[in-house]
Protein backbone atom coordinates (compact mmCIF):
# COMPACT_ATOMS: atom_id res chain seq x y z
CA UNK A 1 0.00 0.00 0.00
CA UNK A 2 2.48 2.15 0.42
CA UNK A 3 4.43 3.52 -1.90
CA UNK A 4 7.52 5.80 -0.16
CA UNK A 5 11.14 5.12 0.45
CA UNK A 6 12.17 3.95 3.30
CA UNK A 7 8.39 2.18 3.32
CA UNK A 8 6.04 3.18 6.15
CA UNK A 9 5.71 0.92 9.10
CA UNK A 10 2.80 -2.04 8.15
CA UNK A 11 -0.29 -1.67 10.20
CA UNK A 12 -0.64 -4.73 12.74
CA UNK A 13 3.34 -2.44 13.60
CA UNK A 14 4.12 -1.24 16.95
CA UNK A 15 5.07 2.01 15.60
CA UNK A 16 1.84 1.80 12.55
CA UNK A 17 1.40 6.07 13.27
CA UNK A 18 4.48 6.78 11.86
CA UNK A 19 2.89 6.13 8.50
CA UNK A 20 2.85 8.98 6.70
CA UNK A 21 -1.06 10.84 6.51
CA UNK A 22 -2.38 10.84 2.98
CA UNK A 23 -5.68 12.89 4.05
CA UNK A 24 -6.50 14.68 6.98
CA UNK A 25 -9.53 16.43 8.55
CA UNK A 26 -8.01 18.46 11.60
CA UNK A 27 -11.76 19.69 12.31
CA UNK A 28 -13.01 16.31 12.65
CA UNK A 29 -10.26 15.17 14.61
CA UNK A 30 -8.67 12.47 12.19
CA UNK A 31 -6.18 11.35 9.86
CA UNK A 32 -5.89 8.74 7.29
CA UNK A 33 -2.21 7.45 7.52
CA UNK A 34 -1.19 5.71 4.10
CA UNK A 35 -0.91 1.54 5.84
CA UNK A 36 -4.65 2.47 6.05
CA UNK A 37 -4.82 2.89 10.03
CA UNK A 38 -6.96 5.79 10.92
CA UNK A 39 -5.45 8.15 13.23
CA UNK A 40 -7.41 10.33 15.39
CA UNK A 41 -6.61 13.61 17.86
CA UNK A 42 -7.49 11.73 20.98
CA UNK A 43 -4.50 9.20 19.59
CA UNK A 44 -6.88 6.15 19.69
CA UNK A 45 -6.50 4.18 16.26
CA UNK A 46 -8.75 2.68 13.73
CA UNK A 47 -6.97 -0.62 12.34
CA UNK A 48 -8.10 -1.27 8.45
CA UNK A 49 -9.22 -4.84 10.04
CA UNK A 50 -11.43 -2.95 11.95
CA UNK A 51 -9.98 -3.69 15.25
CA UNK A 52 -9.93 -0.41 17.88
CA UNK A 53 -6.42 0.25 19.82
CA UNK A 54 -7.61 2.98 22.73
CA UNK A 55 -5.95 6.00 23.31
CA UNK A 56 -2.65 6.20 24.90
CA UNK A 57 -2.86 9.56 26.40
CA UNK A 58 -1.44 9.46 30.54
CA UNK A 59 -3.96 9.72 32.64
CA UNK A 60 -5.48 12.74 33.93
CA UNK A 61 -3.41 14.79 36.63
CA UNK A 62 -0.16 12.92 35.16
CA UNK A 63 2.56 15.05 33.83
CA UNK A 64 4.99 13.79 30.77
CA UNK A 65 8.50 14.52 31.29
CA UNK A 66 10.33 17.37 28.59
Amino acid sequence: MCAHTPPCPAADAADRDAAHPVAARPEQGWSLLCNGVLLFEDTGELAPDGEVIGPRRPPAGMTVAA
